[in-house]
């Protein structure tokens, strides 16, 4: 996979090695060890770092080695892709999985996956994460969209931004509830107390509204459809455990790793939580494109447990 960079107007007559340092996060030296080796080409031909830049331009990044770039590096792992073309990409994404490199895991990343499954990616978040338009947690399954180049990347979130698009997920969670639906509005911030939180009671609140319906009741547990009119971080996880109905598995906000059934203690894998839809507009055919994805085995056999 290439990276790949047009320049635009406002870039011309900058050297290469500054235009690429921010685009990249690269140092300018490791920047001139890739020119060095040629891995580093404008219109296909190999360039010195000083290179000044020209409207139209395109560059490649490839050859790169992730200890020595900090670059995306394509990984050879399966990855569920339920929709491709040349704008954008939907995934299936499995738990466990992280969504792109960051603190703790610098590969076995969705992303690591999709740079070796398409040919070129968008250049808006890059070098770890070009393209992701909204994220699931590492723990959480199920659909996410990626853009493949910018004009579909900033479509897709201007779509977000006004709620234009579908978002459902599956949850199993703990305790029952009096209601068949309801509706959760409560702001949701950074925790004050842990950063790495998200909370109802947090100093700079932003609004948060989460609808939600009953699925099914079990002994203990409710599974529920959840539908996002916002997107922030946690925000199912927070609005469940702020009404006493932590998400089953959850242990960070919510200490439920594990459930009695039948007089045996059931270790649950991780939170209950499965994006099942998702639906938007794609930007360039104007066609509303819609996917579900099923439940995976670790949550289903979970749910068998209840049936049974």
């Amino acid at each position: 996979m290439e990276h790949c960079f047009t320049i635009e107007a406002a870039d011309a007559g900058e050297r290469l090695d500054v235009f690429l340092t921010k685009k990249t996060g690269l140092t300018r030296s490791k920047i001139s060890k890739l020119t060095g080796i040629d891995a580093v080409r404008v219109n296909d031909a190999a360039v010195k770092c000083g290179y000044r830049l020209r409207a139209g331009e395109t560059i490649t990044v490839s050859n790169v080695n992730s200890d020595e770039s900090g670059l995306l590096v394509p990984e050879d792992k399966h990855v569920d892709i339920v929709y491709q073309d040349s704008h954008l990409v939907v995934v299936n994404k499995p738990p466990f999985m992280p969504m792109y490199p960051g603190a703790g895991h610098s590969g076995g990343t969705l992303m690591n996956a999709l740079a070796m499954k398409v040919q070129s990616s968008a250049t808006v978040g890059a070098p770890l994460r070009p393209g992701v338009v909204h994220r699931i947690d590492k723990d959480t399954s199920g659909l996410v969209v990626v853009a493949l180049d910018d004009d579909t990347y900033y479509a897709l979130v201007e779509q977000f931004k006004k709620k234009e698009v579908k978002r459902s997920y599956k949850a199993l969670i703990y305790g029952k509830f009096k209601e068949d639906a309801g509706v959760v509005t409560l702001p949701v911030g950074r925790s004050a107390s842990d950063r790495k939180k998200m909370s109802t009671r947090s100093r700079h609140p932003r609004a948060a509204i989460t609808n939600w319906r009953v699925l099914r009741q079990y002994v203990g547990a409710t599974l529920i459809e959840a539908i996002l009119s916002t997107g922030r971080t946690h925000q199912i996880r927070v609005h469940f455990s702020a009404l006493g109905h932590p998400l089953l598995g959850d242990t960070c906000y919510g200490n439920k790793d594990n459930i009695e059934i039948r007089g045996a203690k059931i270790k649950i894998p991780r939170q209950m939580l499965h994006a099942a839809q998702l639906g938007f507009i794609h930007p360039v055919t104007k066609k509303l494109l819609e996917f579900e994805s099923d439940i995976p085995a670790d949550m289903a056999a979970i749910l068998d447990l209840f049936e049974k």
